[in-house]
């Protein structure tokens, strides 16, 4: 098997704070992204590159919102897929021809990728994940009816619909993206997470919800058995108490330690937490390395120079 890395690129990777969201802002800033992870592959590494797509599947909900009077809602696990299709498109577009002008010949294959999920997970008791535009009481009431949505309320902004967050359990597709691995690919699979889909009498049926997107790359990376783990974010060091005056940067440390601090509460479950519990994952089941940095310093934290470096 060939050494792998798998990369988990974040929000910033697709959409700059304070930039713009349409289509051509989005793949300006995907090139830039791929033009960083060129290092990776240099480096040896066959690479399967993992995304976001939270602020996509929400303007597509909004969008689905706005032609309700005209068009069916989409369901969530379609909306996943259809915006794991549009990214992972913007990927294999840069991608490619930021390998041509790097003078790499490989191929760039995107996967849509469903996620197997346990319908007995708690969080389906107590949806909490929130998604889409925020509505009217009666536009609320009238899909809670409709749908059986569940939804919040925020004091100024409306009522906002929430989805399960369950763990992922198994990658349905592992083989095949082993397989475009093995054959020297560059893979593009498990966006947003996955698409959720539970087991019925032996039958895979969507269902609506959210899988972090980070615990699903580390599950991939694990299943296929990869050396090296990145997660690119918006920082680049992993920080002890990030946003205070004595925050202090995580440069190398061991698993040991890093299960230490996520113990005593350093890194905040809307934050850090994930990436955290994602790295502390594919390190107890047999990784060697996770790096956490900026998508800007991924070449240089291959190097040691920056970033926070993960290892047993």
């Amino acid at each position: 098997m060939r050494n792998i890395c798998v990369c988990a690129i974040g929000g910033n990777s697709l959409i700059k704070e304070g930039g713009g969201i349409s289509f051509d802002d989005q793949l300006n800033t995907v090139y830039e992204t791929c033009e960083n992870l060129i290092s990776v592959i240099e480096k040896g590494y066959e690479i399967l590159i993992t995304h976001g797509n939270g602020p996509q599947v929400g303007y597509l909900l909004l969008k689905n919102h706005l032609s309700r009077s005209f068009l069916p809602e989409e369901p969530l696990d379609c909306a996943n897929a259809m915006t794991q299709g549009e990214i992972g498109y913007m990927i294999s577009l840069a991608m490619t021809n930021v390998l041509k002008r790097n003078k790499i010949d490989k191929d760039v294959v995107t996967v849509i990728t469903r996620v197997l999920v346990d319908e007995k997970d708690e969080d389906f008791k107590k949806p909490s994940k929130p998604i889409g535009p925020f509505y009217t009481r009666e536009e609320m009431e009238a899909l809670r009816r409709k749908y059986g949505w569940v939804f919040v309320e925020d004091a100024y902004r409306g009522f906002r619909r929430v989805v399960p967050s369950p763990k992922p359990k198994r990658i349905i597709e592992i083989s095949a993206i082993r397989k475009l691995l093995e054959e020297g690919k560059v893979v593009i699979a498990g966006g947003g997470g996955g698409i959720g889909v539970i087991e019925k009498n032996g039958d895979y049926l969507g269902i609506a919800c959210v899988i972090d997107k980070d615990l699903t790359a580390s599950l991939l990376a694990s299943q296929l058995g990869a050396s090296l783990f990145i997660i690119s974010t918006a920082v680049p060091y992993v920080y002890l108490n990030y946003g205070k005056k004595d925050r202090k940067p995580l440069k190398k440390v061991s698993l040991s330690e890093i299960v230490k601090y996520y113990k005593e509460g350093h890194f905040p479950k809307g934050n850090m937490g994930p990436k955290i519990e994602a790295a502390i994952n594919f390190l107890k089941n047999g990784g060697e390395e996770v790096i956490i940095t900026s998508p800007e310093n991924i070449g240089k934290a291959l190097k040691g120079k920056v970033g926070t470096r993960i290892v047993k």
